[in-house]
């Protein structure tokens, strides 16, 4: 599709022009007229390489669709309320320079824009431009405070069972060798499988049994289909659903005495759905599991808090979706890359929940010139003694002194072979015997006390006082002596 004419001035029928008094100086509307929307216009160039120069009727002008997707996350709403408050909302006509009777787009345009900008590879498109304004404009400084944290992000698809994706994944096999392999080549089960896969619903009130011996059938299936796949043409056996159920297969069975049976506990980071495989699912505590992805999100952090009412400067600066499965310190990583290709620096300092907080990142960060912070880990404890807190450790000194005011009789250091951390561990040995905080600080059944600690394989420059120790080493866990 072609793209329409395009001009940066406001027309005279306007809202701007018509109407402009009904908008303050502090409209979020006549703000978004004003420093968003000469953003979006500068990036109309790389938008129009997404589009034919010449061909076919004028696609819908792609700078006033990336306006209404920038509206519709602002305001929550779905694309078909979007195109309506485009058409009937004077503040939504002001915001994206639209003339008073402009003619009206179709909801699944905005579809259709989305994809295009995946299948161009300008998903970060809109993010960056906006980005790059705030940073010309000094509100986002190229090295900052930021905070990062990460967050579930739901896949469009519901959480199948295994017996459930298994015959979907089948069922969409069969459909593209059905149209990829003539009939005069299928095998003789094929009318069979068709049948069973694609004609065929389960029925969910089958006894347990039942609907195993169903999995199981399935996979006996799914590995006849797959031997008569390997003697087709390389074409056909590189078919997306083809190899997608390839993977379920290996995923969802297991070889037992020369027969495939579904595997009794599913994979981690499999594939929950055949219309999805990226999406995973995900346990995360006790109480919160879902099927989808994991974002990371940056966002600038202001030095002192800001006073209620008054305009924020913090600012996101990266997301990064990833598999839902990924490690938080992959992510971590993976924003920091990202900001560094668009021109930002590392953080001076960089918030990050507990999950992320360790004694070698902390001191890996020190020793390249910038902080990583977070809030400590509650100590390890078998319910029973004092809590690590309560300890004065300095491991410089290699002493560690307990609540009763008594020094450890020995420290030992620890250091693992294949990965180098380095433990220490500090123990009392008989002072406990007669202590009279003994009851209180020595669990059931245990002779002495001990504290054991992971640390760096590097000490600290100034490792003297027991709450520095206890920063850059890490004492997190704390150990009865035998």
């Amino acid at each position: 599709m072609s793209l329409p004419a395009f001009s940066t001035p406001q027309s005279l029928f306007g809202i701007g022009s018509l109407a402009d008094n009904l908008f303050g100086p502090t409209n979020r509307f006549r703000l978004f007229a004003e420093k968003v929307w000469p953003l979006l216009a500068q990036a109309r160039p790389d938008l129009e390489t997404m589009y034919c120069a010449d061909n076919g009727r004028p696609a819908a002008e792609p700078v006033v669709l990336a306006g209404v997707c920038l509206l519709q996350f602002l305001e929550r709403v779905p694309d078909r309320a979007a195109m309506e408050l485009l058409t009937m909302h004077l503040g939504w006509k002001r915001a994206l320079q639209r003339d008073l009777d402009a003619t009206a787009y179709d909801p699944s345009l905005l579809t259709y824009f989305r994809e295009r900008l995946l299948a161009h590879e300008q998903g970060r498109l809109v993010f960056d431009t906006i980005l790059a304004g705030l940073c010309d404009a000094g509100l986002v400084a190229k090295r900052a405070r930021q905070r990062l944290d990460s967050t579930h992000v739901l896949g469009v698809v519901r959480q199948m069972s295994s017996l459930e994706c298994v015959r979907e994944t089948v069922r969409l096999a069969l459909e593209t060798l059905a149209g990829a392999v003539a009939e005069v080549q299928r095998p003789a089960a094929w009318t069979q499988w068709w049948e069973r896969y694609v004609e065929s619903k389960l029925d969910y009130r089958a006894e347990a049994q039942t609907l195993w011996e169903k999995l199981d059938q399935a996979g006996a299936d799914a590995w006849a289909l797959l031997e008569w796949v390997m003697g087709l043409p390389v074409a056909v056996q590189a078919q997306p659903k083809v190899t997608l159920l390839a993977q379920v297969f290996d995923e969802y069975f297991e070889r037992v005495e020369q027969v495939w049976r579904g595997r009794r506990q599913h994979l981690s980071g499999g594939i929950i759905n055949p219309h999805e495989p990226e999406a995973q699912w995900r346990t995360k505590g006790p109480t919160k599991s879902w099927v989808g992805y994991q974002v990371q999100v940056a966002e600038t952090a202001a030095a002192q808090p800001v006073a209620a009412g008054a305009p924020t400067r913090q600012f996101v600066t990266a997301v990064e979706t990833q598999r839902a499965t990924a490690s938080d310190e992959a992510g971590l990583e993976q924003v920091l890359a990202v900001q560094q290709a668009t021109g930002h620096d590392r953080p001076s300092e960089l918030y990050v929940d507990g999950a992320d907080v360790s004694a070698a990142k902390m001191a890996e960060a020190h020793a390249e010139g910038w902080e990583w912070l977070g809030p400590a880990q509650p100590s390890v404890t078998k319910g029973t003694g004092d809590v690590t807190e309560a300890f004065d450790v300095n491991v410089a000194a290699r002493v560690a002194t307990c609540p009763a005011g008594e020094a450890s009789t020995q420290c030992s250091r620890l250091a693992a072979a294949a990965s180098g951390k380095v433990s220490y561990r500090f123990e009392w040995s008989r002072k406990c015997r007669d202590c009279a905080q003994r009851e209180a600080c020595v669990g059931a059944g245990q002779r002495h006390r001990s504290l054991v600690g992971g640390g760096t394989s590097r000490p600290a420059a100034s490792a003297t006082a027991g709450d520095e120790n206890r920063r850059v080493y890490g004492f997190d866990e704390t150990a009865g002596g035998d």
